[in-house]
């Protein structure tokens, strides 16, 4: 897959918007990334899913609830790796758990995340992960708005790989 076969995928999916829009972390923007459109969009998924998979090796996933699930769950597949689903918070009910699925301490995970602005949403998944016993030292995005988000990650020595850059996606706005 090149970036320009991702680019058009998520354009013909209308998940690249133009206008004022607020994002999650109180701030605007004149555009907007629609995860929900691009992530229930077959061909995207299909895209992102073989796009990450070349980049995980054998390594297990973790997806960011509720964002990345449908993306770590297309890359499983793809890689036959298995995953962990990380909570914004432990559930009240049930397990009481903040950290879905199996994983071993000390055992290496690479985590998979939509966008990422500021990279907050990754870096607490990151100290979930790293507080149950399991190493972190990536984070893979679809799309760095690079606004923060890599320098973010770094301070908390993760590295930050994104398919495609704000900047790269809207190049021929």
């Amino acid at each position: 897959m090149t970036d320009a076969e991702l680019i058009a995928a998520l354009k013909d999916a209308d998940a690249v918007k133009f206008g004022e829009f607020e994002l999650s972390h109180g701030g605007t923007s004149e555009y907007y990334v629609d995860k929900y459109l691009f992530e229930t969009n077959p061909r995207c998924l299909e895209l992102i899913a073989d796009a990450f998979a070349e980049r995980v090796g054998d390594t297990k996933l973790a997806g960011v609830a509720l964002g990345a699930v449908p993306l770590v769950a297309a890359t499983s597949v793809a890689t036959g790796n298995p995953y962990v689903i990380v909570r914004k918070k432990a559930k009240e009910y049930g397990t009481a758990k903040r950290i879905e699925g199996q994983f071993e301490q000390g055992e290496e995970v690479v985590v998979l995340e939509d966008i990422a602005t500021t990279g907050q949403s990754a870096v607490d998944a990151v100290e979930a992960l790293r507080e149950a016993g399991v190493v972190v030292n990536r984070v893979l995005v679809v799309v760095d708005r690079e606004e923060g988000g890599r320098e973010n990650l770094a301070d908390i020595d993760v590295e930050l790989e994104s398919l495609l850059t704000a900047s790269e996606l809207l190049a021929d706005r």
